[in-house]
């Protein structure tokens, strides 16, 4: 080979060399940037801390008007549905027999009456003659019987006064109590009260106060009995304790009562105790057989770690929080969880309050990988997206 083209074999392949490494060069694997979350520490505030339950109102007074005398409906003295005081006349049963048999019954008591102080006065003369000798025993024992005989004949008449007069009031069906009465089962002619169980007429239901009747687990029952007792309240105070209610369509909780009972004991068989409480209901707002939501404060306010609830995660370990770490890396916090507070839940434990809390770009963290964290308040952060 001729010298030149020996040297120009040299140049061209030292050209390509340095044309591959520098190819080679170029093509090297660079790492991606960390990805971008947004973290924002827990917000301090005071929580109230609340049973939850679910409950069914019920009526604090329901009962069926029954006939309880026999006879024909005279008047029906109001229209379905109509809400009635204690006391109003709502059905009459044909009274006129019932007041003739009362009649009768004063007439003969007034008989006995004056049967008895004319067996008195006897009585009292034989009395009067036994000591001086003047009669013999045997008509001072008859004048005795005869005046105790009267007295029982009045006694007696007095009784069938009585008993007359309630019968005569019983045509007269009233309100037991102020209530809704319910659709007339009986119309006016019909005859009523003629057989061995008695005729129901209508109902009635009271509306005002309501009842609210729920349930409560044995864990629960403790974590009252135990706040009870460490603010100094006995069991009795227990009418003291606010309960608050809510209807399915309604939110949050509205309406406002007091406990008014607790079973003595916890039933073995669902290891729940029966509970009620009692609320005023003069709107009517409130129907017996709903359904609602109950809560009870377990205590005062106390201070407390709340994160947005979407910035929760779950598996079958429980709940938990992606928390970024000093260096950040992402960790995997087990918590638990207390309330709902509007958008943010309460931290009971497993969270600090300098904890940097990813509340965006949830779906961007992976436990043990590093991030790029960008603070923000979790007050005001926005909703957290995966």
């Amino acid at each position: 080979m001729q010298p030149r083209k020996a040297i120009s074999h040299a140049i061209a392949a030292a050209t390509a060399a340095s044309f591959l490494a520098a190819c080679s060069d170029g093509n090297q694997y660079v790492a991606p940037p960390p990805p971008r979350v947004t973290v924002a520490p827990p917000t301090k505030q005071q929580v109230t801390r609340y049973l939850e339950a679910t409950g069914s109102t019920a009526a604090v007074n329901s009962t069926d008007l029954v006939a309880r005398v026999a006879g024909f409906v005279q008047e029906i003295n109001y229209k379905d549905g109509d809400q009635v005081k204690k006391g109003t006349l709502l059905f009459t049963i044909e009274p006129e027999s019932y007041k003739l048999k009362l009649e009768q019954s004063k007439a003969a008591e007034i008989s006995a009456d004056a049967s008895l102080k004319q067996a008195q006065a006897s009585f009292q003369r034989q009395a009067d003659l036994l000591p001086r000798q003047s009669t013999t025993q045997a008509n001072y024992d008859q004048a005795l019987a005869g005046r105790d005989n009267a007295q029982g004949n009045l006694d007696q008449a007095k009784a069938n006064t009585q008993m007359a007069q309630l019968n005569y009031d019983y045509t007269h069906v009233t309100a037991p109590f102020d209530g809704i009465v319910t659709t007339r089962v009986v119309s006016v002619g019909q005859y009523v009260g003629g057989n061995a169980t008695p005729t129901v007429l209508a109902s009635i239901i009271q509306h005002d106060p309501i009842y609210v009747n729920f349930n409560i687990s044995e864990q629960d029952v403790l974590r009252i009995r135990g706040e009870m007792a460490r603010r100094g309240r006995a069991p009795e105070d227990i009418k003291t304790v606010v309960a608050e209610i809510g209807l399915q369509s309604e939110t949050g909780y509205p309406h406002s009562g007091t406990l008014d009972y607790a079973a003595p004991s916890v039933s073995a068989s669902t290891g729940t105790l029966a509970a009620r409480a009692i609320l005023q209901n003069a709107d009517h707002v409130l129907l017996p057989g709903y359904f609602v939501r109950v809560r009870v404060p377990l205590g005062p306010p106390r201070d407390s770690l709340l994160v947005p609830d979407v910035a929760l995660g779950s598996d079958q370990g429980g709940r938990y929080l992606l928390i970024v770490n000093k260096e950040n890396i992402v960790e995997q916090r087990k918590i638990e969880i207390g309330a709902l507070v509007d958008t943010m839940r309460v931290i009971e434990s497993g969270v600090a309050a300098d904890d940097k809390v990813i509340v965006a770009g949830l779906l961007r963290a992976i436990p043990g990988q590093k991030v790029d964290p960008q603070m923000q308040s979790a007050a005001t952060s926005a909703p957290a997206t995966r």
